[in-house]
Parts: C-alpha cells; sequence; structure tokens
C-alpha cells in the first residue's frame, strides 16, 4: 500500500469517522431493450402506462424509442439501490404485454435502420431537443449504436468524509470554496485511478463476447462467424466497450485532459464548439427539417462516450458541464459495465460491493497526473482486455513492462482488500471480502467469468440471439411471479400519472420557436452563464 492509502485508510477507520463509510450514495441506471416473444426489436412506442419518457424519474428511454432506461433513486446501500431496481423492473413488466426485456447489451437481431425508431419525447421545446440530439447520433454514428445496453453505476462519498480527509491534509476548513475545490479534484483524482485499473472491471464483468451480425451491418471488422447468425471472439470479454461501440473519426483524437476539473471541461467545450468538415457537410437540416443540433465535433458534452464521468445534479435549463463549473464535482458515473445475462436486474449484489471497494481504493489511492503517453497505455491496457482478456498468457503493460494480466490482477485485489475490510465494519458479515474472492477466482479459473460462460451457452444454443431469447424469458417469469406491494404499485402509478401531467405542462408553457430555443442551448456552453 501507498504511503496515501495507509494514512487515509487509518484515519477513516477511526471510531469518529467510520461511519462516514456509510453514508455515500449508489445509484444505477439499466438500459435495456424492449423486444417481442421471438427476440425481435419492438416497433410499439413507449408505453404509456409507464409514463412520460421526458419526465419520469425512473423510467425513460435512452437512444432508439425500445430501448427503456430504469433509474433508482441514491441510496447508501447498494443491496437498497438493487431493490429499488427490481421493483421498477417488476412495475414495467407489468404493462409491457406480450414484450419483453432484452437480456444482454449487444442488441437482439435488428431490422434495417429504417425501421429503427428513434426515441420520442413529444412536441415541446425541450423534448425535441432531446429527439433532435438522437437524431444526430443516428446520422453520425448509425441507429444500431442507439440500441447497446448498459448499466451506469453512480457512485459518491459524503461531502463530510472529504472535508475530514481535507483538513488532514491541510485545507482549511472554513474556506468552502477550497473544500469544493478539494472535492472535485479528488473526484478526478479518482477517476485518474480508475482509466489505470478499469481493465479489471472489463476481465471480471464483461458479458458480451458475441454479437448478432446484422449489429454490424457491412461494416469491417475482424471477427469470427460461431454460427450463421453470431459473430465472436474467442478470447473477448466485452465487445460493446471494444471500437465495435459508440466511436467514430470525429471522436478519435477527444482525450479529454482528466488532470484537473478545468482541464476536463476546457476540453470538452473546445469539442462542443470545434466545427467538424463532415458534419457541416451535411448541415443541421434537411428538407427544413432539422437533422442535428450543430455540426461541431460534439452536439452536446454528453455525446462524448466515456467510460467514467465526473458528474453534478443539474437545476432547469443548465447543462452539465455548467453545474460542473458552478458547483463542482459531485458524484463520478461508472459507464463500462455490461449488463449481466445471467441477473434479472442486469448486475448482481456481489458486483456492486466489489465495485464499491474497488472504487474507494481509487480514490483514497495516490494518483499522479496522466501523460498523453501514459493515457495511450491506459487505454490499450483496456483494450487489448475488451478483445483478448482470457487469452493465455495475455500480457498488459505496467511501468513500462509487459506483465501477465493475471498477475496484475491478483496484486490489484490484494491491493484492494484491506480497503474491502475497512467498509466490512459497517456490515454483519464480510460482503465485500466475499465479493474479493468470487473475483479472484474469477482471475485464478477464466472459464469462471461472465464472458466465458456467456459464450459456453451460445455455444450450445449455436446463437446469440436464442441465448440472449431464453434468458429474457426465464427474467421475464421471474418478474411476473411476484405482484408489488400495494404502496409501491400505488407509487408508481402515481409517478406515471404525474409524469404525463408535466409533460403536458411544459408542453403547452413553451414560448418561441424551436429554432430560437436551440440556438438559445448551444450559446450556452460557457462556465458562469
Amino acid at each position: 500500500m501507498s504511503n496515501q492509502l495507509t494514512r487515509r485508510l487509518a484515519l477513516l477507520d477511526d471510531d469518529a469517522h467510520r461511519s462516514l463509510l456509510g453514508q455515500g450514495l449508489r445509484g444505477i441506471e439499466r438500459e435495456t431493450l424492449r423486444v417481442d416473444q421471438h427476440g425481435h426489436l419492438a416497433h410499439t412506442p413507449h408505453p404509456l402506462a409507464l409514463g412520460s419518457a421526458l419526465t419520469h424519474p425512473q423510467i425513460t428511454t435512452d437512444y432508439a424509442e425500445a430501448l427503456l432506461e430504469f433509474i433508482t433513486p441514491a441510496e447508501h446501500d447498494i443491496a437498497l439501490t438493487l431493490h429499488r431496481l427490481d421493483t421498477i423492473h417488476r412495475f414495467a413488466y407489468a404493462r409491457l404485454g406480450g414484450e419483453l426485456l432484452w437480456s444482454q447489451s449487444m442488441p437482439c437481431e435488428l431490422p434495417p435502420d429504417s425501421d429503427i425508431e428513434i426515441a420520442w419525447y413529444g412536441k415541446s421545446h425541450i423534448g425535441m431537443l432531446k429527439h433532435v440530439y438522437r437524431r444526430g447520433l443516428a446520422l453520425r454514428y448509425g441507429k444500431a449504436m442507439q440500441c447497446i445496453a448498459g448499466i451506469h453505476y453512480n457512485y459518491s462519498l459524503p461531502e463530510k468524509l472529504w472535508q475530514v480527509l481535507a483538513v488532514n491534509e491541510g485545507v482549511m476548513e472554513e474556506r468552502r470554496s477550497a473544500l469544493r475545490d478539494f472535492q472535485s479534484e479528488s473526484y478526478i483524482a479518482t477517476i485518474r485511478n480508475f482509466r489505470r485499473h478499469s481493465w479489471l472491471l472489463m476481465y471480471l464483468f464483461g458479458a458480451s463476447p458475441v454479437l448478432n451480425k446484422s449489429f454490424l451491418r457491412d461494416r469491417p471488422h475482424n471477427l469470427e462467424p460461431l454460427s450463421d447468425d453470431t459473430l465472436y471472439l474467442p478470447y473477448a470479454t466485452s465487445l460493446r466497450m471494444s471500437d465495435l461501440g459508440y466511436q467514430n473519426d470525429a471522436q478519435s483524437g477527444l482525450r479529454p485532459h482528466e488532470n484537473s476539473l478545468e482541464s476536463y471541461v476546457t476540453s470538452l467545450m473546445d469539442a462542443v464548439n470545434r466545427p467538424y468538415e463532415p458534419y457541416a457537410a451535411l448541415g443541421t437540416k434537411k428538407d427544413g427539417e432539422w437533422i442535428q443540433l450543430s455540426t461541431n465535433v460534439l452536439q452536446i458534452e454528453n455525446e462524448y462516450y466515456s467510460t467514467i464521468r465526473p458528474k453534478r445534479v443539474i437545476r432547469t435549463g443548465e447543462r452539465p458541464v455548467q453545474a460542473l463549473c458552478r458547483r463542482g464535482v459531485q458524484y463520478i458515473e461508472v459507464r463500462c459495465m455490461d449488463v449481466d445475462p445471467f441477473e434479472p436486474v442486469g448486475i448482481s449484489l456481489e458486483a456492486g460491493r466489489f465495485l464499491d471497494a474497488f472504487l474507494l481504493f481509487c480514490a483514497l489511492e495516490e494518483s499522479p497526473f496522466i501523460s498523453a503517453a501514459d493515457g495511450q497505455v491506459h487505454a490499450s491496457n483496456f483494450a487489448r482486455t475488451v478483445k483478448e482478456g482470457r487469452k493465455p498468457g495475455l500480457t498488459l503493460t505496467k511501468d513500462g513492462k509487459e506483465v501477465p494480466l493475471v498477475e496484475w490482477a491478483m496484486e490489484l485485489i490484494e491491493r484492494i482488500r484491506p480497503v474491502a475490510k475497512l467498509l466490512d465494519t459497517q456490515f454483519d458479515e464480510p460482503v465485500h471480502e466475499a465479493s474479493l474472492a468470487v473475483q479472484k477466482a474469477k482471475v485464478e479459473d477464466p472459464s469462471k467469468t461472465p464472458s466465458a460462460r456467456v459464450l459456453d451457452e451460445v455455444r450450445a444454443l449455436g446463437s446469440a440471439n436464442k441465448f440472449g431469447l431464453q434468458q429474457s424469458q426465464l427474467h421475464a417469469a421471474w418478474f411476473r411471479e411476484t405482484a408489488l406491494m400495494p404502496a409501491e404499485e400505488a407509487m408508481f402509478l402515481e409517478m406515471a400519472s404525474a409524469s404525463l401531467a408535466e409533460q403536458a405542462v411544459i408542453e403547452q408553457s413553451d414560448t418561441g420557436s424551436f429554432d430560437d430555443f436551440v440556438a438559445k442551448y448551444n450559446s450556452s456552453t460557457l462556465c458562469g452563464e
């Protein structure tokens, strides 16, 4: 352990501070495609019974109209977060009719692009802005990309914990702005450590080594055929997070600096304001209809597809980057987790426990600045793991040398162990250490990884689509077996009704033209505005 990690663990293990470990927040966003009974993409609109995709706080859509997104409230314990996620699934399933929720990150067999509907949010200015942004994504990346699903893990530590560390490390407690800056830069440091070590998450939790060939259309690739409709790589862990995912030439050179919040924001704002010639050739409108919000490298900052983001809850009319500038980083969003097709809600409690230990380790450990060359090494390690993570003898680059992935993974797990032990002081049993044992077993035996298990199942069934449908049907039976408690049912019905009413109010209160609304939105990109 480094001196900093040892010192911080000892500080937080003090009787006066130990309870802070249980006061952070965990939230999950789970994406999932709606499909029919045959495992084909649903072409029905977002079910009205679920509420408004524009305003519902827990049930919305992401890119495609059929791509549901379930958003849990933030909770102190991941076990409660997962219970919340389970109740959202049960409410949704009671209103999906004969439709199923797709069990995998990579999509089912897809129809032609022209038959994939882009998410619709109503006729209000803000609803149309969200829709046109997705039209731009379809233009830039293709509609198949809008059908990929993932698990986003939102993680924060309590402000009081950052204050304890700040005071211990010489930041004056009475200077509120200094504490805010310390917290923001500490989250940015956490992100740097995540960049160094996130390849481990892809080995342990990657679950997309195969895909249906309809996803690639006629794009060039180096995948191998597994069956008539299925492509794969024999040692892949997560094709979703490979170069087959949300990437293109415009974003290829975009590497936001994460050595400070200021440099991160500045680099993103540059991309939002920098024209990109191929997009400029397309324009923002075609036949009088908006086709993208701008012709710049990014339409908005969230178009930058990153495995992790610094976040701050935004206020009405505020852009994400403005919230970060004005009030600092509030939490981080981990975006690289595949949907686990063996888990009804897409992620297990054991995975959540490990993520908590992993992220706290990243937050407490020393985190030197990352040079451009360092960044390339970290990106290469990640890329090797998603495409070849289970390959016998695979090496990664560490401190300028090639080391076996297995050896480095074991070392990391042992470095995380003291953090897991500290977290377990909040529980009656060693749940975080138990999760470490499960992960260690995967390193010792690659056949226990989700990616290997998926590949075995797909080989047995002869098709990625058959496996996805099988798991989707199993999960549907699981959720439909037990109804919600009456109070939970009533709460979701009220949220659905209130969200529809709220959307109606927004649509009725709009003033001015949509063109003016977009122009105003595009101009409000700088901090302080």
